[in-house]
């Protein structure tokens, strides 16, 4: 058995973060933007919804809010000079797309460009903004997902605080014991 001590309880997220880094782009008048963002959930799988916490003080925030949609694209562990980087810039003061290299690709049902470099990509538009005022809590619907044939499981970058990230490890099977619903 483990021998626990205490531990600061602002810093629970570097075992507690919910999935991997995703780049968030998205349009709003005429402008591109993306950011990286690391608080994701998913909430439902029919509709498929994600919530997902964008501080009031990112310039995405606006651009979302106010065009109602945004595209989730899943980097891999290639791109993790970009997402830091993206992650450490404002779209208010640059074209993030062009400032890193990276390819705005059209979408088929939202105005937000997808990232050609991601692994996967998810169309999605705002489902419930009850809780955004309140918690900067976003509730999207993914209306299509793009996602790379190869390889089945990317290697993704998952942030654990003060400038560490983990990689995603290798895959355990455990079929046979899996009942649905269970997770």
């Amino acid at each position: 058995m483990p021998r626990k001590e205490d531990f600061p309880v602002e810093r629970v997220r570097q075992y507690l973060e919910p999935g991997p880094i995703v780049l968030v782009s998205s349009r709003w008048g005429g402008r591109n933007n993306i950011m990286t963002m690391g608080w994701h959930m998913v909430m439902e799988f029919m509709p498929s919804l994600l919530g997902c916490l964008i501080s009031g003080g990112n310039h995405s925030h606006e651009m979302i809010r106010k065009s109602g949609e945004c595209v989730i694209n899943l980097p891999t562990t290639k791109l993790t000079d970009e997402v830091i980087a993206i992650g450490n810039s404002s779209g208010a003061e640059i074209d993030k797309f062009e400032e890193f290299g990276l390819t705005a690709q059209t979408a088929a049902k939202v105005d937000a460009p997808l990232i050609s470099e991601c692994h996967a990509s998810f169309e999605c538009r705002i489902h419930d903004d009850a809780l955004v005022d309140k918690y900067n809590l976003f509730i999207f619907e993914v209306v299509k997902a793009h996602v790379a044939k190869s390889p089945k499981h990317p290697e993704t970058l998952h942030y654990t605080g003060d400038g560490v990230f983990m990689v995603s490890g290798k895959i355990i099977h455990r079929r046979s014991q899996f009942r649905p619903g269970m997770l």
